[in-house]
């Protein structure tokens, strides 16, 4: 079995790597592996991606690193078709890819809002758009695109991330839809805040603690201020499994009860 997943160099992405690595899956790790101009924090390196190949490697399977920014078609493109030269097919695809960062709707500059929505939404099409030729050609497959609490809800201060996470939504039941009578299903996931680099930098760019962040929004129902990247692992490690073999066309939420209220 053959999971792509992207935005695997660090935190949820990672995590869900090596769960699957676990289960007995060879890894496509693709991430940026790069600093970008927007946001500021620290993104994914090419040291966790060769610590990742190694750790996959820990569990017995094959892990083939891919560098590449999920904007760019060309490099999506090439990444995928290394895939299939290596390993003959991708069993899941994890849209996992993506950015998050405050700002006003009518203060954000044009750029901002294009690299939320081109990373976090087109970023996602280009990935699937190169896999699901492959996924319809052996008559299965599971998609799963990571979107978010923001893409259930309306958020203050982050109207471009909840945009491109409300598409997600929007993909996922559409391309549900279109595959099932491939054998392929897609679902979306929508987690609360989790802990990792993302958490840590919007802290960090507003000056303040993750902690503070979490206390000052009061969101979640269980006392707790975030969940772990394993959560979201866990999720998808259940739903691409014959377990969920009929979920499709649905959102997973993991929010600790934040969206009841």
């Amino acid at each position: 079995m053959i999971a792509f997943i992207t935005g695997a160099a660090h935190g949820q992405g990672r995590a869900t790597a090596l769960a699957l690595a676990e289960d007995g899956y060879d890894i496509v790790a693709l991430d940026v592996a790069a600093q970008l101009s927007y946001p500021a924090y620290r993104m994914g390196s090419t040291e966790e991606l060769d610590s990742l190949v190694a750790e996959v490697e820990g569990f017995g399977r094959e892990c083939l690193p891919v560098i590449a920014d999920v904007r760019d078609f060309e490099a999506v493109d090439a990444a995928v078709t290394a895939a299939i030269e290596r390993f003959g097919r991708i069993d899941v695809l994890f849209n996992n890819a993506g950015i998050c960062a405050y700002g006003l709707a009518h203060e954000l500059t044009e750029p901002e809002w294009d690299a939320m929505i081109d990373i976090n939404l087109k970023g996602a099409w280009i990935v699937a758009r190169q896999v699901i030729p492959h996924m319809i050609a052996d008559k299965r497959g599971v998609i799963i695109n990571n979107s978010s609490i923001a893409g259930l809800r309306g958020m203050g201060r982050l109207s471009h991330y909840a945009a491109s996470k409300w598409g997600l939504t929007g993909l996922t039941k559409s391309w549900a839809i279109e595959l099932a009578p491939h054998g392929i299903r897609v679902v979306s996931i929508h987690p609360t805040g989790v802990d990792g680099a993302l958490n840590d930098g919007l802290a960090a760019m507003e000056g303040k603690t993750p902690q503070e962040i979490a206390e000052a929004s009061a969101g979640n129902l269980q006392p707790v201020p975030w969940i772990e990247a394993q959560d979201v692992a866990e999720a998808v490690r259940f739903l691409v499994s014959d377990k969920a073999r009929f979920v499709t066309g649905s959102q997973f939420v993991l929010d600790a009860g934040l969206l009841t209220r």
